[in-house]
C-alpha cells in the first residue's frame, strides 16, 4: 500500500515536522519509505492541486497533506486557510481517495511548534492515523 504526502515549503521548518510524523506512523504500520511518496509545494494555496493530482495518478492509496499557516496582522490567514481546507476536502471528494489535512493554522510560532512535536501531539501524524484508518474502512 503507498501514500502520499503533500507539503507546503512556507514555514519548511514545521512542514518538515509534520512530514516527519507522517512518516513516522506510515514506517510503524509497515509502510516502507519506497511506499511513500512526498511531494513538496511552493505553499498551501498549492496543497489542494498536488493532492488532486496525486490522489488521480493512481500511485496512492490515501493522500495527507501538510503545512503550516500563521496569522498575520491581516486576514489574510483566514482565507488563505479556508480556501486551503475547502480545496482538500474537493480533492478527496472529486478523486475518491482519502486527502486527510495535517495544515496547522496557529496564531504563533510557538503554538505551530506544539503541534509538530517529535514525540508529542504532531498534526501530521494524526493526518496519517486518519488516512490509514480510511484505507481500512
Amino acid at each position: 500500500m503507498k501514500f502520499g504526502i503533500v507539503a507546503s515549503r512556507f514555514n519548511r521548518e514545521i512542514s518538515e515536522r509534520l512530514v516527519e510524523g507522517a512518516r513516522d506512523f506510515f514506517l510503524r504500520r509497515g509502510a516502507a519509505v519506497s511506499a511513500q511518496e512526498v511531494v513538496w509545494v511552493p505553499g498551501a494555496f498549492e496543497l489542494p492541486v498536488a493532492a488532486l493530482r496525486l490522489a488521480r495518478s493512481g500511485k496512492v492509496r490515501a493522500v495527507v497533506a501538510v503545512g503550516c499557516i500563521l496569522e498575520g496582522e491581516t486576514a489574510h490567514y483566514r482565507y488563505l486557510s479556508e480556501a486551503a481546507l475547502n480545496g482538500l476536502i474537493m480533492a478527496g471528494v472529486l478523486s475518491g481517495v482519502p486527502v486527510t489535512c495535517g495544515v496547522i493554522t496557529a496564531r504563533s510560532w510557538k503554538a505551530a511548534r506544539d503541534r509538530s512535536q517529535k514525540r508529542g501531539v504532531n498534526r501530521g501524524r494524526e493526518a496519517a492515523e486518519a488516512a490509514w484508518e480510511m484505507t481500512q474502512a
